[in-house]
């Protein structure tokens, strides 16, 4: 954050993780004793609360919707450019919102910031399933997505590319695989299962995780990986977790035996974070850690978000 100079833009900050990252920027650049750093929110801004907070902790916001050529018109230029655009769940959605948020609206704004460096969040779902005790997906490996989520997801990643190919726009492409803080995430889905009483889906048996605060920080920091042609990351903790173990170590925490549904089945979407954690070091919260976090905040009866990551689908169709 001490190097960055003009303005930081993040585009898409109204989600599970936007608010925290733009804060975490704010407290970075003043830590770095660059106070004098920009940073800038735009978001639709839903979520009552999230604007005037944000603005209260000394980030700029600018409300509007991404897709109105209008408000793209009306943003600021910017030397960094961060993309959190994304949509996942399709439950009463206009035909074609995936591509639209997920591809098409990306490529536009990459296209708008072709002068400037563009960080973007991708996901671990465009890797394919990986068999249970096989070597999980390196940045090498070829994509394989599996559902209309994960293709446009890699669709995103492409058109990125194209821009960053055809302009020499610096771009780096974050593969993330669940972040979770005590308000949403795998293990807050496991847990709530947990408490209610609910059968625990074994259909997907592994998962990656790591907590949300690495996933912000890393963000930030992957402007020093912009290139082009576009770099790739893969963003997740150091473990690979089988479901069935962590729900009874989860269960222990949480005083319950846990239940479970269906066969274990033969695959898993996860991926293989070591070039990340040597270039950022791992996550500064263990994973086990997070779960006796997570088990405290649901015991205590912490508000969550209501916004499951459905980790259990292997069809794609969330």
């Amino acid at each position: 954050m001490a190097t960055l100079d003009g303005t930081l833009l993040v585009l898409g900050v109204g989600g599970k993780m936007g608010g925290s990252l733009l804060r975490l920027a704010r407290r970075s650049a003043d830590a770095a004793g660059n106070a004098g750093l920009r940073i800038v929110g735009v978001s639709r801004f839903t979520s009552p609360g999230l604007r005037e907070q944000l603005q209260r902790d000394g980030v700029e916001t600018i409300a509007g919707d991404l897709l109105d050529e209008s408000v793209r018109r009306g943003l600021p230029s910017a030397a960094n450019v961060l993309l959190m655009l994304g949509y996942k769940f399709s439950a009463n959605a206009l035909p074609g919102m995936y591509w639209a948020m997920n591809a098409y609206l990306p490529g536009l704004l990459a296209e708008l910031y072709r002068g400037s460096r563009l960080v973007a969040f991708s996901s671990g779902n465009v890797y394919p399933f990986t068999p249970v005790g096989l070597p999980q997906p390196t940045e090498e490996t070829p994509p394989a997505p599996v559902g209309e989520y994960a293709i446009t997801a890699w669709g995103r990643e492409r058109l990125l590319e194209y821009v960053s190919a055809r302009h020499a726009t610096p771009v780096c492409l974050l593969r993330l695989n669940y972040a979770v803080d005590l308000r949403y995430g795998v293990v807050v889905d496991i847990g709530q299962k947990l408490l209610a009483g609910e059968a625990i889906d074994l259909a997907v048996p592994e998962f990656n995780f790591c907590w949300q605060g690495y996933a912000n920080a890393v963000a930030l920091q992957a402007f020093a990986l912009c290139r082009s042609p576009a770099a790739v990351l893969n963003v997740t903790g150091t473990g690979r977790h089988r479901v069935r173990d962590l729900a009874e170590r989860l269960g222990a925490l949480l005083d319950v035996t846990p239940r479970f549904a269906g066969e274990e089945g033969p695959s898993a979407l996860v991926a293989d974070a070591g070039r990340c954690h040597q270039l950022f070091g791992p996550p500064d919260v263990p994973d086990d850690e997070v779960l006796e976090l997570v088990a405290g905040w649901l015991r205590a009866g912490g508000r969550t978000l209501g916004k499951p990551t459905k980790f259990h689908v292997r069809d794609g169709q969330f």
